[in-house]
């Protein structure tokens, strides 16, 4: 299996299976010289773990990172990017093997299983092997460590819909994302998604979920115009996390019902002397290259196919088959793809930085001369 990479200067590589000893990365073009704690990582692979709430699978596995290389660590417990390629690793600890020998000759309906068995010519049917959504943490661990590339940007994911609950902008408080075990801005949205996915988990189903990544204080002049957009390389990483099945950048498909009027994003000039956007349904990207507005990208996750209900199937032998699907599986894996959208979203924003200074170095003065 071939491209399990991505990135052109921040380049990020995962490697292991849902269901092996381990799972694992390196982060190749990371410049030398950032300071961060192992800690920070950490903090944010307990966000992605499984087994924190009745709403995700109880799956328990610790997720404890290790830096094998590419740091210099010091004797305050920090360390030091060296600029050579940082290697992660995260055991894995809670398997389940045998709740998936049942299934090992019939395909999962919504899942990969037909479509790797067609390609490969077998698949690993233990949690879905490198189809697993477990793979996720390593690029969690990754946008960390982008993160300290982006020095003054701040990435905020949060769960804006839930099957049929949608959230109330007008209640949107930044807070209270991390007070809920949605990631949800509004405290009364969340509540209600509780109620509703309570049902949902006890009827052995599942549902799906809008996750909504803000990027603040990128910098004007990320991308290119035609093949290295931002917005379609952001795109493209956030369609790579397992269960997305659509993405919109800014206004996005609402942008069909807006007129030329509506949808403009008019400018002024501001009293810094620097262009003010009167508006951003563009969600901080023109023409493939960032405007310094905030970068707003959303993505939409289907329900988790694992479910309890049968489901008629095929076997690999070409029999006809009725299939539940056991195991721990999570009622609604939106939640836990909040982190994962932020990872990619800094590892393509940190990816982007280094190919504009690559390029450009240091953009030129504006406003241009008359």
């Amino acid at each position: 299996m071939s491209f399990n990479t991505f990135g052109q200067l921040f380049r990020v590589t995962t490697f292991g299976e849902s269901h092996g000893p381990a799972i694992g990365g390196v982060i190749d073009g990371c410049p030398p010289g950032l300071r961060f704690r192992l800690e920070e990582v950490q903090e944010a692979l307990d966000r992605r773990r499984p087994g924190q709430s009745r709403f995700t699978t109880q799956r328990r596995e610790p997720d404890e990172v290790k830096i094998l290389s590419g740091t210099l660590p010091q004797e305050d417990g920090s360390h030091i990017t060296t600029g050579t390629p940082i290697a992660l690793v995260i055991e894995n600890v809670d398997q389940r093997s045998k709740d998936y020998s049942q299934i090992a000759e019939s395909y999962r309906p919504g899942h990969a299983d037909y479509a790797y068995d067609v390609k490969y010519g077998l698949r690993d049917h233990r949690g879905g092997g490198r189809s697993s959504a477990r793979e996720t943490a390593v690029r969690v661990a990754a946008g960390a460590i982008a993160a300290k590339v982006l020095e003054g940007v701040a990435i905020t994911g949060a769960l804006v819909q839930m099957g049929e609950i949608v959230i109330d902008r007008a209640n949107w408080d930044s807070a209270e994302i991390g007070r809920n075990p949605f990631f949800c801005p509004d405290a009364q949205a969340a509540a209600r998604m509780a109620d509703y996915l309570d049902g949902i988990r006890k009827n052995g189903s599942s549902v799906g979920a809008v996750i909504e990544v803000v990027a603040e204080g990128v910098p004007a002049g990320l991308g290119a115009p035609l093949y290295a957009k931002l917005d379609a390389d952001l795109a493209g990483a956030l369609m790579s996390i397992n269960a997305v099945k659509g993405v919109e950048i800014g206004e996005g498909f609402a942008s069909a019902t807006l007129t030329g009027e509506d949808n403009a994003d008019e400018m002024r000039m501001g009293n810094d002397g620097k262009p003010v956007f009167l508006a951003n349904h563009a969600g901080g990207i023109l023409g493939g290259i960032s405007t310094g507005q905030p970068v707003v990208v959303r993505f939409a996750v289907k329900p988790t196919s694992s479910i309890l209900t049968p489901r008629r199937t095929v076997t690999r032998y070409g029999d006809d088959a009725e299939i539940m699907t056991k195991g721990r599986h999570d009622p609604c894996v939106g939640i836990r793809a909040v982190p994962v959208g932020e990872a990619m979203v800094a590892c393509v924003l940190a990816d982007h930085l280094l190919r504009h200074r690559a390029q450009v170095g240091t953009p030129p003065a504006w406003p241009f001369p008359r």
